[in-house]
């Protein structure tokens, strides 16, 4: 029987938990074993007692782990204690934590970065990049209405017509098209544009204008994702946009490549145009950025205009961002998981192999092993 580990994040402002209470039921029935850190989904909103009552036992169980289930990777002290041969999944970011992977090829450990997951059929229900961006796009715009000082709906009163607050979303991937749904909800006019020309529909299904500013050379990837574009291209999306951005109350930026550093939407020249008093939510702040003077951690103050750049927005509704996380891991895990709860995995499942970064005390990601070369 395989005992599964679930650690106390550590990072600061990391308030999820990779596993929540109803997972642990499913993993404790198909026959592992489970252990939490005490207070590992305290600041999720689970309790030890919750976690006990759905068959887990709590203490610090790391050196004996056979699978262990986090949100970060493992810190290099974290990963000096595993055994060989122990199972981790993370999301591991090869590109990012260099040290962190280095670490766990160190310990001959077989590490999995869930981000890594194809964009199949099959693995819909493992994808943290989908259901993470869902949480991120609906507390953008909670975050934006907090800030701005307008009401975002319809107001008719004996003190005379609030006009609606106007936002506009750049990038309608699923943090996007969430944001599109949340603003809407909230009364918000809502304006929307997309590099990819398949999501204005999704857009106006929504109940939000799509803002067409043509469409680039592949503009998305066969994984779905959108991919980097010319500086030409980008030169003449600014000129259309510039408009649209100056008259928004709210503009909410969501544009990510995987593996890349997020390009620069918003120029200064741009958000100078926006009024004062106006908002901007850069989701891609921890890549680097979509707004020109955007800080990451921090809501800054240009002339005027508050641009938000909280790097973990998933964070900020971590009870429900990690349930989903949960069921994404439990959806990964679940077909690892062979006669009497031992750990098995497909090595030749496109899953598996696409998800793999370290194994047996290698780092096999290409990814990883160009940013070992380079650190």
């Amino acid at each position: 029987m395989a005992l599964v580990f679930v650690p106390l994040e550590t990072e600061p402002g990391e308030t999820r938990v990779a596993v929540a209470p109803e997972t642990v039921k499913a993993l404790v029935k198909a026959g592992l074993s489970v252990s939490v850190a005490t207070n590992a989904g305290l600041e999720a909103g689970y309790t030890d007692a919750e976690y006990e009552e759905a068959g887990a036992s709590l203490g610090d169980k790391l050196a004996e782990a056979d699978l262990v289930l986090s949100i970060r990777p493992l810190t290099s002290e974290q990963s000096g204690k595993l055994k060989a041969g122990a199972f981790t999944v993370s999301s591991l970011q090869p590109t990012v934590h260099v040290d962190e992977i280095k670490g766990l090829a160190d310990a001959k450990a077989n590490a999995f970065s869930l981000e890594l997951v194809p964009r199949i059929t099959r693995a819909q229900k493992m994808d943290i990049l989908s259901s993470q961006a869902t949480a991120a796009g609906y507390q953008a715009v909670l975050l934006a209405a907090a800030a701005l000082p307008n009401f975002f709906p319809l107001f008719m009163t004996a003190a005379g017509t609030i006009k609606p607050a106007k936002v506009f979303i750049l990038g309608a991937g699923v943090a996007g098209l969430q944001a599109i749904a949340t603003a809407r909800r909230l009364g918000a006019v809502v304006e929307a544009n997309d590099v990819r020309p398949a999501v204005k529909e999704q857009v106006e299904s929504l109940g939000a204008k799509f803002v067409d500013t043509g469409t680039p050379p592949q503009a998305e990837s066969t994984g779905g994702y959108a991919t980097e574009t010319t500086h030409e291209y980008l030169m003449k999306q600014q000129e259309i946009l510039t408009k649209h951005v100056s008259e928004a109350n709210v503009v909410i930026t969501t544009a990510l490549i995987p593996g890349r550093k997020a390009p620069v939407i918003l120029d200064a020249k741009m958000v100078a145009a926006m009024r004062p008093g106006s908002v901007i939510v850069d989701l891609a702040v921890a890549a680097g950025g979509n707004v020109e003077g955007s800080v990451c951690g921090e809501t800054v103050d240009v002339g005027g205009v508050k641009i938000i750049g909280e790097p973990n927005l998933p964070a900020l509704v971590a009870a429900d961002s990690s349930r989903m996380w949960s069921r994404n891991v439990w959806e990964f895990v679940k077909p690892m998981i062979g006669e009497g709860g031992k750990l098995e995995p497909d090595w030749e499942d496109e899953i598996i192999a696409a998800t793999i970064v370290a194994k047996g005390g290698e780092v096999v990601n290409a990814a990883a092993k160009e940013a070992q070369g380079a650190s």
